[in-house]
């Protein structure tokens, strides 16, 4: 696959103000700071498509990114960091809560990760939750290219390990400063809308 236009279609914080249901969606989801703007710029080939926050959990809105306008990336807003309140965080809860109750449109959840890091309680949280909804199976290793080769693989083991993955769950070393990563997961993504159009 290959993108060759995208737009902001709608940004949103609640139900009412989602789009229409009319096209296929593969949502993005991350801990604050993971490089999830990054890579979506990086994998749309636009430089400020997905703003990049210097504020991390500053982000608060689900933004709707129509794509070759046959589907949708959908960037959802990062969880995890520290010195968000409380009262956001339960917000926060209720909106994803609200999103992938009501969004049938919903193909595919993409969860970023840091490869630098084990998965965090609020990684493993998030990806059993998507498990529950049967939205999880493919994961992003994000910044890949700050390990060397060797610790590539053990980053990827932990994570493995770390998330309880399957074999059957997919997971992508990326880097978008170098580039890399992007082709891989764009097929997967052309792979689970052509499985949902037969």
């Amino acid at each position: 696959m290959r993108i060759t236009k995208s737009e902001l279609e709608c940004v949103a914080v609640k139900p009412a103000q989602y789009p229409p249901m009319d096209l296929p969606e593969i949502a993005f989801v991350g801990r604050s700071n993971v490089g999830k703007s990054s890579l979506l710029n990086y994998l749309t080939g636009r430089k400020s498509l997905a703003r990049v926050s210097g504020s991390p959990g500053k982000t608060r809105t689900i933004n709707f990114y129509r794509i070759n306008d046959s589907f949708r990336i959908v960037d959802l807003p990062g969880y995890g960091y520290a010195k968000v309140s409380r009262e956001i965080t339960k917000d926060w809860d209720k909106m994803m809560a609200d999103f992938f109750d009501k969004r049938e449109s919903l193909r595919r959840v993409v969860q970023l990760v840091d490869i630098r890091h084990e998965p965090t309680a609020q990684d493993v949280e998030m990806y059993d939750f998507l498990r529950e909804y049967g939205l999880s199976g493919v994961i992003c290793a994000t910044k890949a290219d700050k390990v060397s080769g060797n610790e590539r693989q053990k980053s990827i083991s932990a994570i493995k390990k770390k998330l309880k993955l399957t074999s059957d769950d997919i997971i992508i070393p990326v880097s978008a400063m170098k580039r890399t990563g992007g082709e891989e997961l764009l097929a997967i993504i052309e792979r689970e809308l052509s499985d949902d159009s037969e």
